[in-house]
């Protein structure tokens, strides 16, 4: 399995510096065949509206939507980790292909894409029950929600809901960061993929970490914007999420060939 994964990056290490080269690489493949990369940030962009049509009074639900997005979104970009793919290889991917992938239901994508959503769903509810219990006052709006929350004058509330944030992204992070891809692009069980991703975030905590809070910070503006940057940030994003993997498995590789 080495070997396969291997078998495209030719990097010998990951520094600092990588993830910063990862979304020059996604960027670089966004521009050399946008449409898929458009119908996806399309298609989220809208999702996105849509829930905020329905939750538009209930901020403290929607909310915890958005924020819960970090924890499904590797689920989203499959698309576009197969279209990253086909450029490796000098192939621009068909819409018809793309459509045939999310058709395929190959059972590991759908278990680890049930899990995500799972993990999203408790996120929601645990965020949503959060603010019912300790805000001081109901969190109907944004406004609301910086009053009452941001600037509480309860102590540590919004430290509180950030820090059971991160404490259920984490591992999620940690779980992902490379198993979608892994599963796409070999015949591996979802366990082994899962395990290979975590190894990698225990080999490099620093530069994994960099690459979490860049995918964060790019996603909130995404969000501030109105949800119009994620138009470009969601294939941004899971196309350089491609080359992370790509790279990261490389390294993975040589290490276990010299051991």
């Amino acid at each position: 399995m080495n070997d396969k994964l291997a078998r495209v990056s030719p990097v010998s290490r990951v520094t600092l510096a990588s993830p910063l080269f990862w979304l020059g690489r996604g960027w670089r493949d966004f521009v050399r065949h946008p449409l898929p990369g458009l119908l996806h940030g399309l298609g989220v962009s809208l999702f996105g509206a849509l829930l905020y049509l329905l939750a538009e009074h209930h901020f403290g639900l929607l909310v915890g939507a958005f924020s819960g997005f970090l924890l499904v979104a590797p689920v989203l970009a499959t698309g576009l980790y197969a279209v990253s793919r086909e450029l490796e290889r000098d192939r621009l991917m068909s819409l018809s292909e793309l459509v045939a992938l999310w058709r395929g239901r190959d059972p590991r994508l759908v278990s680890f894409g049930l899990w995500l959503g799972l993990a999203g769903t408790c996120w929601v509810l645990t965020s949503a029950s959060l603010l019912v219990l300790l805000a001081p006052a109901p969190i109907d709006t944004v406004v609301d929600f910086l009053r009452h929350v941001v600037l509480s004058e309860s102590p540590f509330l919004f430290e509180l809901w950030m820090l059971l944030g991160g404490l259920l992204a984490a591992p999620i992070f940690a779980s992902s960061v490379m198993t979608l891809p892994m599963l796409l692009d070999g015949d591996c069980s979802m366990s082994d993929a899962v395990r290979a991703s975590w190894r990698a975030v225990a080999d490099q905590p620093l530069v994994l970490a960099f690459w979490a809070s860049l995918i964060a910070g790019l996603v909130i503006v995404g969000l501030l914007s109105f949800l119009l940057g994620l138009l470009v940030l969601v294939p941004l994003l899971g196309h350089a999420s491609w080359h992370a993997y790509r790279d990261l498995s490389a390294v993975a590789a040589q290490a276990a060939k010299g051991r």
